[in-house]
Formats: C-alpha cells, sequence, structure tokens
C-alpha cells in the first residue's frame, strides 16, 4: 500500500518502523521536517515530504498528531476526496488523564464532520506508542488486538489488510460512533500504564471462550 504519516512524533516513528518493515510505501511529513527526517532515517521505502507534497497517490493517510491538530494538519495535505483517513487520536486532557470529549460525540467524528470528502476510520489509537514500536507479539501465541470503526465498509476492510500486513490483530468495532468507546478506552489503558504503574507493554484484549 502507498501511506501517508503526518507526525514524526512517537507514534509516528512506530508507523514508519512497522510499515516500512512490511514493504509499504511511506510518505511521512510533519510540522518539524527536520524530526521527520531523523524519523525515518535507516528505513526503507519511506520519503520525507513538506504537506503539499506528501499526499500524492497514497491510499491512506494515518494522522498522527494530537487531537487538536488533526484537522489542520490533514488539510495541509490538500483534496482527501476518496481517501482512508486512519485517526488514531484521542482528546486528553493536558494531564493525559481524561479526556475533553464524549458521550455524544467523539475526536473521531470531529475529524469525520470536518473532512466530509475524507472516508474515515477511527483504529490504532487503544495502542501505546511503546507497543507500536515492539510489535504485535505478546507471547505464548497472543497478538496485539487494533480495534476499528468506520461507516465505510471497504475503508474497514482496506484498514484490516493493513493491520494485518504489519502483525496485529484486526477487530472490527462497528460504525464510526463507536469511536466514543474506543477512546475512553484509550484513556483507560493510559491510565493502567502511567496512572495505575503497569508500565507501557500493554494492551486491551477481549477474552473468548469456546
Amino acid at each position: 500500500m502507498k501511506i501517508t504519516v503526518i507526525g514524526a512524533g512517537n507514534m509516528g516513528a512506530g508507523f514508519v518502523k512497522q510499515l516500512s518493515a512490511a514493504g509499504h510505501t511511506v510518505r511521512l511529513t510533519a510540522r518539524d521536517i527536520d524530526k521527520a527526517h531523523a524519523v525515518a532515517a535507516g528505513h526503507a521505502g519511506v520519503e520525507v515530504l513538506p504537506p503539499a507534497r506528501a499526499l500524492a497517490d497514497s491510499q491512506i493517510v494515518i494522522v498522527a498528531t494530537p487531537f487538536g491538530e488533526a484537522v489542520s494538519a490533514l488539510r495541509s495535505l490538500g483534496n482527501l476526496a476518496g481517501r482512508i483517513v486512519i485517526d488514531i487520536t484521542n482528546p486528553l486532557t493536558p494531564d493525559y488523564m481524561g479526556l475533553t470529549l464524549g458521550f455524544d460525540t467523539s475526536a473521531a467524528e470531529q475529524i469525520a464532520t470536518a473532512l466530509p470528502e475524507a472516508q474515515v476510520v477511527k483504529a490504532f489509537n487503544t495502542l501505546l506508542a511503546q507497543v507500536l514500536a515492539a510489535g504485535p507479539d505478546f507471547g505464548g501465541q497472543q497478538r496485539a488486538p487494533v480495534f476499528y470503526a468506520s461507516d465505510s465498509e471497504s475503508a474497514k476492510a482496506s484498514v484490516h489488510e493493513l493491520i494485518a500486513s504489519i502483525g496485529f490483530e484486526g477487530v472490527d468495532a462497528g460504525a464510526l460512533r463507536n469511536a466514543r468507546y474506543l477512546e475512553p478506552l484509550a484513556g483507560l489503558n493510559i491510565y493502567f500504564a502511567y496512572g495505575a504503574g503497569h508500565g507501557t507493554q500493554i494492551a486491551p484484549q477481549w477474552l473468548h471462550r469456546s
């Protein structure tokens, strides 16, 4: 796949690592282009470009910025008509221990409203950056899940394929409105990691009794 990643922070770096290792063509852009070059260094198939040139023919855009910067960062790419936008953001308070949105909307729905021409998929928001960077294998035949939600079935199919290509377990979480549940789940995961001291190699999972 051809994928544009916006953001050169910890999540952006994790995507560059995993997507390039899986053989995808990756275009990376960020507000700090020098930082983007540092993130891309040593990863095959990664091109660093300014926002206005970073979209090109990418089928998928991953927005790996804080939620408050997501819409402006996406708009800086140009026309997103027909593109799949993966929203990994969580609308976190400054101390990361709470959410600024919830119950009747979500970050993903806000982005979809602002960019109606795009096919928005909520995904990867429940993964910590450290888990994304380390990869999906938790040992004992356990793989970290990636929950994804969207109102577009075709976009969900493409995102499921992308998730599988980097080894994670894709879990269909239904319509985009279910981002209202995925974002609090991410907040709880962050609390467990940092507030409760469980560390950053954790991921939420559902058990299935046969």
